[in-house]
């Protein structure tokens, strides 16, 4: 951004912290606001004349009022030269006073963005997180389930690791969860037997990716002798969904037996819900067909 410290650099620690942007208005960034001040308060030409065009004693209580709501920072646009009764304020109040080469526009479009995502909502979520068909897809379930097992065989087809054990989900936007690996963890993959594998040197640099959106979680359910499944669940499947930051994420619940092609039945329920997504449900057509079957049955 081009940036250049020329006062109160005593304010070296002040600090943005998540959640500020909730009870304040209207942003963490914005243009000089007296009234509902930003955490950084960009000065840029129309600001500067404002204060030019006050009068000694409402020039200096206006740039004391902006000293004393304790801004992370001043920001003064396009290299412009800076008030000297702005800079003497900003150095008596320990209140950083910066200077920018760049407009204020291109200042306050490259604050919000990264300041959004850095300052965003962020969890851990236990599973391994795939792409799969360009779908993000988080597997999840018990200690022991086959999760890591079945990872590898999708990634063996074809599909793409972005996280195992540990992914971290950052809410972007208000339904857009981006979910990313730990930098301790990149790249690596721990199997039981084999122990941790670098999936990257194994299968080539196409085998990994950075980050993912959540569109789908995956749970796997061990099948319990004994245990029956009803008969719609067994028309529609065990779909349900899961909350991330109150952002209701499909889940599809994979019984888990002996014998069952579990990396098949992923690609198969990914597919499943891409269709969903699109509008198109077999199974609310095939209850269709029958509803519509039996209106065409005689009376008896």
């Amino acid at each position: 951004m081009g940036l250049r410290w020329l006062a109160g650099m005593r304010g070296e620690s002040r600090v943005l912290e998540p959640g500020a942007a909730q009870a304040r208005r209207p942003s963490l960034t914005g243009y000089l606001n007296v009234i509902y001040p930003n955490k950084i308060q960009i000065v840029g030409t129309e600001e500067l004349n404002f204060l030019d065009g006050l009068d000694s004693r409402q020039r200096w209580e206006v740039i004391h009022k902006i000293a004393a709501t304790r801004p992370v920072a001043l920001i003064v646009t396009k290299d412009q030269s800076v008030p000297s009764d702005l800079r003497e304020v900003a150095e008596e109040t320990d209140t950083p006073l910066w200077v920018s080469t760049k407009r204020g526009h291109e200042l306050l479009t490259f604050l919000q963005y990264h300041l959004a995502r850095q300052l965003a909502a962020k969890t851990t979520l236990h599973g391994v997180f795939l792409e799969v068909f360009s779908i993000g897809v988080l597997i999840t379930g018990e200690p022991g389930s086959g999760k890591s097992e079945l990872a590898l065989e999708l990634i063996s087809r074809g599909h793409r690791l972005v996280a195992d054990d540990a992914t971290e989900f950052t809410l972007i936007a208000p339904d857009v969860i981006d979910g990313s690996c730990p930098e301790l963890l990149q790249d690596l993959l721990e199997v039981r037997g084999l122990g941790v594998l670098n999936v990257r040197e194994m299968f080539g640099h196409m085998s990994v990716k950075p980050s993912k959106y959540l569109r789908l979680v995956i749970h796997l359910k061990p099948l319990r002798e004994g245990e029956d499944i009803d008969a719609l669940t067994r028309l529609t499947g065990d779909i349900g969904h899961r909350e991330v930051f109150d952002v209701k994420v499909p889940m599809i619940t994979i019984p888990v037996a002996p014998g069952r092609n579990i990396a098949v039945l992923v690609e198969a329920a990914v597919r499943s819900h891409a269709l969903k997504s699109k509008g198109i449900d077999p199974a609310q057509t095939f209850i269709d067909r029958q509803a519509h079957q039996l209106r065409r049955l005689p009376p008896w």
